[in-house]
Formats: C-alpha cells, sequence, structure tokens
C-alpha cells in the first residue's frame, strides 16, 4: 500500500480513485482494437477485439480498483501491440518504444520485466533473430533497463524487498495444488464465451509464419508454465497478454465467424450472459448484503464490507484508553487494509494515524518510536491465527478490547478479528519494529 502526502483534483474520493484505473482500461480496449487492426483485421474483427478486452474479468475488476492492476494489463497489452507492428512490418525502429514500456510498465509491477526479459529471450534464442535482432532491440532493452534502475537502486539499499514479497506470495500461491487453480483460472481472463478467441489466437499467431509473432507464442507458454508453479493461485498474472491473444483470434476466426450469420449472433448473446455474470462478481453492483456469495471467486466487492463498522469499533477502543496512557500509544494493523480504512475513514474522527508492518506499509516506520501502548488491530484466525500470542512476545500485558464482525455475513479478512489493547513492551517499540515486518 502506498500513502500519498498530497490530493487529486477529487480529493479522496471514489471517484478521485477510479478515475485513473478506468481511463487505464479504456485505453486498454482501444489497444485491443489497434492489435486486431496490426493483424490485418477489418472493423468488424477490430469491434469484435475491444469487446473481448471491455469484457475481460480481470480487466472490470481492476477498473475500479486503486491498484496497479489496470496499469499493468495496459502496459503488457501495449507492448505485444508494438511487437506485432514490428513483426508484420520489419520496421525495428519501434524497439525502443517496447523497451520504454516495458520499463514503465515495470514501475507499476516487477510482472513486466519478467515480460520483457521472456520475450527477449524468445527473440534471441529463435528464428526471430535473423529479422529482428539489430542494435535497436538492445537500445529497446537498454531503455528499459535504465528506466527500473532506480527502482533497483531502491531494492539494493533496502535489503531487495521484491525478493521478499515473491517468497512470500510464491509460499501462499504457489506449489503443485494451485496449477489446476491456475489452469481453470485461464479461461476466465476473458469473457467466458469469448475463450475461443484467444485459443484461436495462439494458433493463428504461430501457424501465421511470422517468426516474431510466434514468439509471443513461446513467451505465453514460457510464462504459463513459470506462473502455473511458482503462483499458481494468482491466476491473473496473464492477463495483459490475453489482449494481444483475444484480437489474433478474432482476426482468424473472422472469416469463419461470419459464414453463418447466426454464428456471430450467437457468440455475441452467450458473451452478453457470461459478461452480466462475471461483472456481478467483480464490480459492486450488488447491494453489500448481496455480496457474500461472490467473495470466494473474487474477493473486491466483500473486501470492504464493515470498514465502516471497523473504524467505529477502534474508536471506541482508543477513545477509551485514559488520557495519559492514549498520549504515549501507536494504533498499529496487522493488515495494510485496516491501516488505509482506519487513515481514511476515521480521518477527523480523533484517531491518529494507524501504521502497520504489512508489506510496504513498513518502510513508513512505527509511528511514536517511544510509544508504551499499542491498540492493534488484527484479522480474524483464518488470516491472523495466533496473533495474540505473536503480541505478548512483545508485550507483558495484552487483553481483547473488542471484537471485530463483519455485516451481511461476508466472511472477509476482519470477520472474527480482534483489537487489542497493548501494554508493558518488553523492549521500545521502535527496536520492535524491524521483526514485526511481514510480506503477504
Amino acid at each position: 500500500m502506498l500513502r500519498c502526502s498530497g490530493r487529486s483534483p477529487f480529493g479522496v474520493s471514489e471517484a478521485g480513485l477510479r478515475l485513473w484505473p478506468a481511463l487505464a482500461a479504456a485505453g486498454t480496449v482501444v489497444v485491443g482494437g489497434m492489435t486486431a487492426r496490426e493483424f490485418g483485421g477489418a472493423r468488424r474483427a477490430q469491434l469484435l477485439a475491444a469487446v473481448a478486452t471491455g469484457t475481460m474479468p480481470v480487466l472490470l475488476g481492476g477498473a475500479h480498483i486503486a491498484n496497479t492492476t489496470s496499469y499493468e494489463v495496459l502496459a503488457w497489452a501495449a507492448t505485444a501491440l508494438v511487437v506485432v507492428r514490428i513483426g508484420r512490418t520489419g520496421d525495428t525502429r519501434w524497439w525502443p518504444a517496447v523497451g520504454a514500456l516495458i520499463g514503465i510498465g515495470s514501475e507499476f509491477n516487477h510482472l513486466a520485466a519478467i515480460f520483457g526479459i521472456v520475450l527477449l529471450a524468445t527473440v534471441l534464442l529463435g528464428p526471430a533473430r535473423r529479422t529482428v535482432a539489430d542494435r535497436r532491440l538492445l537500445a529497446g532493452a537498454a531503455i528499459a533497463v535504465l528506466l527500473v534502475l532506480p527502482d533497483l537502486w531502491w531494492q539494493s539499499r533496502h535489503g531487495w524487498a521484491m525478493f521478499e514479497m515473491t517468497r512470500a506470495l510464491n509460499g501462499e500461491n504457489g506449489g503443485p495444488g494451485n496449477i489446476p487453480t491456475w489452469i481453470v483460472g485461464q479461461f476466465g481472463m476473458s469473457c467466458l464465451a469469448l475463450a475461443v478467441l484467444w485459443m484461436a489466437g495462439l494458433r493463428f499467431l504461430w501457424r501465421f509464419g511470422r517468426p516474431l509473432w510466434q514468439c509471443l507464442v513461446a513467451a505465453y507458454a514460457v510464462l504459463f508454465v513459470l506462473f502455473a508453479v511458482t503462483t499458481g493461485a494468482q491466476v491473473y498474472y496473464l492477463g495483459g497478454l490475453y489482449v494481444c491473444l483475444s484480437a489474433a483470434g478474432a482476426v482468424g476466426l473472422d472469416g469463419w465467424l461470419h459464414s453463418r450469420p447466426g454464428r456471430f449472433r450467437d457468440l455475441m448473446i452467450a458473451t452478453a450472459a457470461s459478461a452480466g455474470m462475471f461483472a456481478v462478481i467483480v464490480l459492486p453492483v450488488l447491494p453489500p448484503s448481496d455480496v457474500a456469495w461472490t467473495y470466494g471467486i473474487s474477493s473486491n466487492s466483500g473486501e470492504t464490507v464493515g470498514w465502516p463498522q471497523l473504524v467505529g469499533t477502534v474508536r471506541q477502543v482508543w477513545t477509551g484508553l485514559p488520557a495519559g496512557q492514549r498520549a504515549n500509544a501507536v494504533l498499529f494493523a496487522a493488515d495494510y487494509g485496516e491501516a488505509g480504512a482506519v487513515n481514511e475513514l476515521g480521518r477527523g474522527t480523533g484517531l491518529p494515524t494507524a501504521v502497520s508492518a504489512h508489506n510496504t506499509d513498513w518502510w513508513w516506520g512505527p509511528g511514536d518510536a517511544d510509544a508504551t501502548a499499542v491498540v492493534a488491530i488484527a484479522p480474524g484466525p483464518d488470516h491472523a491465527p495466533g496473533y495474540a500470542a505473536q503480541l505478548r512476545r512483545h508485550f507483558r500485558h495484552v487483553r481483547t478490547a473488542a471484537t471485530l464482525s463483519t455485516p451481511y455475513g461476508v466472511p472477509n479478512v476482519e470477520q472474527g478479528g480482534h483489537v487489542y489493547v497493548c501494554t508493558g513492551p518488553r523492549r521500545p517499540w521502535g527496536e520492535m519494529w524491524p521483526e514485526l515486518r511481514n510480506y503477504a
């Protein structure tokens, strides 16, 4: 979670938070249509590619959340678009643009760099090397590296946090047991009815015979296996590449779809039905009382349910502390989402800025390093088992001040959590801070 000292023109509001990812998603839809045009598709194929992109659940879900997903998908899709153009025209002057897109995309998520490395390897190790591997390719690679260097510099000075985060994600989401989840999940990256497009797109790219287009297929295959083994439950990691594959499929199937009038009509009916189903799951279109059943498929809509109540409970505990104790206390959240809820929804209510040791929030520090009391907010036992015991290793006295409950039966991370009041620190709070850092 990133903290910003400034405010957008919209302030802290749903419009301000959702505008930029929505614009990125809209740009991705345009890229989908443009990619079909690069493949030689007519307007109807371009329109189908745009529809396929616009109905992708990963794009719909990312378009209304202020995280990196929508920008990451756009970076991958735009990179693939330029690669397709180089493959069609042979104009290697576009390689620096590819490098710039990879570098910028890596600033949002390091997955873009992995895509760039795998793509570079497929070019250098395959037939495409003879036609498009020149000094401009090296220039593009250099641009990507230069854009990523500031991040690498920061990582080197801060213990390579990205590797710690990767290990945590792999431990939670990888392993043989999650490979079936990964495979099945790929069919949900596009609207179910349009999964036929990206599968046809793989065939189209390979059989067309352009070496650089075949590199996209090879890169997809390598990344498919890599992510299946390492982070299988994170099924959306290849989401950006499905924009290009769907565009290729829209062109490859264009003649077949329109050879009989009923085919295209039936596909559009099925698309509308499956897109509507996914929209209910990944978009906040249902009232909070009806989202519990969607949580196991996509946690986006249910994750924030109960946050106002959480902030209210925390405020009751905080204001219930004796004034002298409260003056030397900090508010500590085990989960960055809880910290964000307190810091935004609790603004102006008398609550202090909450700190958290979760993921990148840890780098913002412990607040008052000399605090003698800590009000700790912990998720439910399914997400933070034994949390009270962990606190007792650092404090002599830990009491449960409140229990968290989520309305409407939504089983999110706060359900069954607690607010603890911790006193009698065994060491200064600031000295404990390095040991509290956790990635998940």
